[in-house]
Parts: C-alpha cells; structure tokens; sequence
C-alpha cells in the first residue's frame, strides 16, 4: 500500500502545452481572412471582424441569457442576470436613437415591431425548456460549439431544424394566432415615456437582482 501511494506521488505531472504560438497564429488568420474579404466585399470585412469581436467577448465573458436566468435559482449568482440588463438598456439607447431620427424625419422605421400574443408565450415555455435542456441559449451554444462541447453541437443540429421547422409553419402560426398589429410604445405614450417606462422597468430588475445576489 506504502508502495502504491509513493509510485502515485512520484508520478510525473502532464506538461501544459504552450497555446501562445497557436493564438499568435490563429490571429494572423483572422486578420488574413479580413483582408481578403475587404478586397471583395468592404462590408462583409466589418461583418467578419464584428463577429470575431463578439464571439472572443462572449468566450471570456461566459455571457449567456440562460444561465442569466438559472444561476439565481441554482447558485444564487445574479451577474449574468445584471450584465443582460445592462446590455439591453444599451440596446434600448441604440434602436430608439435610430428610430426616433427616422420617425422625426419621416422615414421608414428600422426594426420590426412584432405584435404580442399566445404564440409569445408558447415560443417562451418551449425555448425555455429547450435552453434548460440544451444548457444555454443562442449565443452560449455557439461558443461551446467553438470551444468543442459535443452536446452544444448536437444541440446547434437541432436548433437549425427547429428555426427551420418554425419558418415553415410561421404562417399557420401567423393567421390562427398572430395578432394582425403590434403595439409601439412611443406611438401610445410618446417618446420620453416609453423611454422612461422601458429603463425604470430595467433599473427595477437590476436593482432585484442586485439584492437578491448580495443577500
């Protein structure tokens, strides 16, 4: 027995291998790839570099919506919930700038204003279970795919085929029970209300959340 533990003790540990070389690498082929795209497609370059953008942010920040949601009632940790309001709230200064200057120089509204209804609530139940399932949502099983979790790919299989499920029953959904019109908060209550109401409802959650964290 004296012997076993002493054969274990001395057993040598696995060298880590060194994954600088490989960054360095890999990051002169995401830029290589920027360059050829630009040459064709300016945009398609801003699109590519966005996108690595956001996937190294999403990889170091572990950001995911459904662990936003389940880490409070499983760990009790509240900074995923108060990072997705913040990211909202940032959203929200955005998408209403850029609406408001089209509706004050009477352009097309950018953004599609989906009309609320049962099928919210169905898409809500199924997603989130699905979320629970899978362990994460959108944006965390696309970085655990490129990080190599096999659940994550076989999830992203069949996210595809249910969004392309969805998109081929979407109009059956929208005439049984699609509301015909939705509801534009600055229409009915004007612009420094709705603005007012939409952050007074985010600082209500972080604030919660926040105490619930720190409790």
């Amino acid at each position: 027995m004296v012997e076993t533990k002493t054969s274990l003790a001395t057993k040598p540990k696995k060298k880590s291998v060194n994954q600088i070389p490989l960054g360095v690498g890999l990051l002169i082929a995401i830029i290589g790839i920027g360059f050829f795209i630009g040459n064709h497609q300016p945009k398609s370059a801003l699109l590519w570099g966005l996108g690595v953008a956001a996937g190294f942010i999403l990889q170091r920040s572990r950001f995911c919506f459904a662990a936003s949601l389940r880490d409070p009632l499983l760990t009790g940790s509240t900074s995923l919930t108060k990072a997705v309001v913040i990211a909202i709230a940032t959203a929200t200064v955005g998408f209403a700038a850029l609406q408001f200057a089209a509706a004050a120089e009477g352009g097309v509204m950018p953004g599609n204003i989906s009309p609320v209804g049962i099928h919210t609530v169905v898409g809500a139940v199924l997603f989130g279970i699905g979320m629970v399932i899978a362990g994460g949502c959108a944006s965390g099983t696309l970085m655990r795919v490129g990080e190599g979790f096999l659940m994550q790919m076989l999830s992203l299989i069949f996210f595809i085929i249910g969004s392309l499920w969805g998109a081929k029953d979407f109009g059956w959904w929208s005439s049984n029970f699609m509301p015909k019109e939705g509801i534009f908060l600055p229409e009915f209550l004007g612009w420094p209300l709705a603005i007012a109401l939409q952050f007074i409802l985010l600082l209500t959650i972080f604030i919660t959340a926040d105490w619930f964290g720190n409790r």
